[in-house]
């Protein structure tokens, strides 16, 4: 089927502008405006689409639209759909950001935000318990989640690291496929590998030469694009650690309430980095500095995807049908459960105390609270958010405002 630019221009705009909800949401929608309605795409090509970007580092939803793009239309219809499957959400969340660096010290905000703070511990547990019904099939799946959230928790083992370990294992212990793997005809790999590692990282050089803080945000979200393995929420302890703790870029507040305003947003929730990068650089610089570590921080974050895609895509079949990828990326998904796992208690101990201390032995270490310190508002505004979201299934823009009122109502009295 033959589909216009203006027809592709036109779809995604929408998508991009309808994609709330997270992935799940996002690639429903996506399979309804393609497959179902206009019929661009088959069920089976999208669906092997979905697998290979499932084992792509980066936002699936955000690389699924490109490889959508990129079939209908080529490489100009891939950085037509995917780019506008980013953009509305990237508008939204620089001005949202813009608001916050602004206006969030004010009362009335800090308010408002210790209610998505408490929500954002609710949101986190349903990812947890939505990909653990997804990854967790079998022992082996289960033990490779626990020993990955002990490595993080217990060890302060490097989120790459575990990763790694688990894909490689994924990887060793599948069993070869006797199969003959579909043929690949040879395209321009690495003409396409050089054009696009160069639109990615020559401005990070750039940036090198000039040094300072841009080229820290560019770098660091260079290196973060790499191993963003099961979506942001895999991702989010560690790289709130290395901004908050090791960096000094932003506080925790500020790390939770930005993730509060990007599940709020249309588009990937990765856009939560777009918000990190502007905060850091409001800090430094005041707006104009802000604005400039965004867009550094959006290009280091969304270049990649299309990198990997525009290589990959004409080898989607072999990949898809290699079982030992399979096995990498089911074990991946194993150790991302215990990766948002940990994400979920290390954010509820630092929201919920105002002291923690840890306790352990030799490379043992984990993090214990003073139970005196305990913010009662934040824990019942928590409990609610559960009780909203988990169990009366209510829309989570519904949650995060229930929550945001509440604590308004409770600072008041």
């Amino acid at each position: 089927m033959t589909v216009s630019l203006g027809e592709l221009t036109r779809t995604f705009a929408r998508i991009g502008v309808l994609s709330f909800g997270g992935p799940a949401a996002q690639i429903a929608l996506m399979h309804r405006e393609l497959v179902d309605q206009r019929k661009w795409l088959s069920e089976k090509d999208y669906l092997s689409a979905l697998s290979f970007c499932m084992l792509l580092p980066g936002p699936e939803a955000m690389q699924l639209a490109t490889w959508a793009g990129w079939r209908l239309h080529g490489t100009l219809g891939g950085i037509i759909a995917g780019g506008l499957f980013v953009l509305p959400g990237a508008l939204v969340v620089l001005a949202l950001s813009a608001l916050y660096a602004a206006y969030g010290a004010l009362p009335l905000m800090e308010a408002i935000f210790l209610g998505v703070q408490a929500a954002v511990i609710a949101i986190v547990i349903e990812a947890l318990i939505r990909v653990s019904k997804r990854a967790l099939k079998g022992t082996q799946a289960m033990v490779i989640a626990v020993l990955a959230f002990l490595g993080l928790f217990a060890l302060n083992l490097p989120f790459p690291v575990i990763i790694a370990a688990a894909g490689l294992w994924g990887f060793a212990t599948a069993r070869a496929t006797t199969e003959p793997l579909p043929v690949v005809v040879a395209p321009k790999t690495a003409q396409t590998l050089l054009i696009w590692g160069a639109i990615w990282l020559v401005p990070l050089a750039a940036l090198w030469v000039q040094g300072g803080l841009l080229f820290e945000i560019g770098w660091f979200f260079s290196k973060l694009a790499v191993v963003t393995f099961g979506g942001a929420y895999a991702v989010l302890a560690w790289m709130t650690q290395e901004v908050v703790q090791v960096k000094g870029w932003l506080t925790l507040q500020q790390m939770m309430d930005g993730l509060g305003l990007a599940e709020t947003t249309p588009g990937p929730l990765i856009l939560v980095t777009e918000f990190v990068g502007y905060v850091a650089g409001h800090r430094e610089g005041g707006w104009p500095m802000g604005v400039a570590a965004a867009v550094v921080t959006l290009w280091m974050t969304f270049v990649p995807c299309f990198l990997w895609i525009f290589v990959g895509a004409p080898y989607l079949a072999r990949i898809t049908a290699d079982p030992r990828l399979a096995g990498a990326l089911s074990a991946i998904m194993a150790a991302v459960v215990g990766v948002i796992a940990n994400l979920s208690l290390w954010f509820a101990l630092h929201l919920l105390f105002g002291t923690l201390g840890t306790a352990g032995f030799g490379p043992v270490q984990i993090l214990r609270p003073d139970l005196t310190t305990l913010n009662v508002t934040a824990f019942v505004l928590a409990i609610i958010a559960g009780i909203a979201l988990l169990w009366l299934h209510r829309p989570l823009w519904q949650v995060l405002v229930l929550c945001a009122v509440l604590s308004v109502v409770v600072a008041s009295v």
